[in-house]
């Protein structure tokens, strides 16, 4: 399997950085809604740290990801209705938004809070605002309204990829995942 995405299909690089980062959103949603039901106490405060430093990991994944996507080519669009390409082509763009901005949101109620924020207890990374109690509030609540706003759009996205895998039966879902071959591979490709 190539490292670069060609006119076919997406390359190693750009799916280990899909798959990484869908565990990484998925990982910390699901985290973020146990650790807020939890009882207060150690346990808690340890789901709180975990959820954060996926949180950075996804930030993180999420800048190579975009130096990688100026490198790299991307794939030529498979044939579909117009509406349906601009579609496709939002729930990307919302997604890339969502990547940068729930993160962020996070990191900023963690500074607003005057909380310390470590990586794994690796390291820890500067304050990103001055402690701000209403600030804190803004951006817990943008934090959370956005999670659900990307759970729609995941939702979307998905659901689209799962549409044209069983019902247009292309290879849309096919070029992204890392193992499998495509139903029709382009011209000089071997099958």
């Amino acid at each position: 399997m190539a490292l670069r995405s060609d006119a076919g299909r997406w390359g190693s690089v750009a799916k280990a950085f899909h798959w990484l980062m869908a565990l990484g959103i998925v990982g910390a949603g699901v985290l973020g809604l146990v650790m807020t039901g939890m009882d207060r106490g150690m346990a808690k405060l340890d789901a709180y740290a975990i959820h954060k430093s996926i949180g950075l990991t996804v930030l993180a994944l999420f800048a190579l990801r975009l130096a990688w996507r100026f490198l790299d080519r991307r794939p030529t669009d498979l044939p579909m209705p117009r509406l349906q390409r601009i579609a496709a082509h939002a729930v990307h763009g919302l997604l890339y938004l969502f990547m940068l901005a729930i993160p962020l949101s996070g990191w900023i109620f963690n500074s607003a809070r005057g909380y310390p924020l470590q990586w794994f207890k690796l390291f820890n990374l500067p304050a990103l605002v001055e402690k701000n109690e209403g600030l804190a509030e803004l951006a817990i609540d943008v934090h959370v309204a956005l999670f659900w706003i990307l759970a729609a759009v995941l939702v979307a996205h998905v659901g689209g990829a799962l549409l044209h895998h069983f019902l247009e039966r292309d290879d849309t879902l096919r070029r992204m995942l890392p193992f499998g071959r495509l139903r029709n591979p382009p011209e000089g490709d071997a099958p």
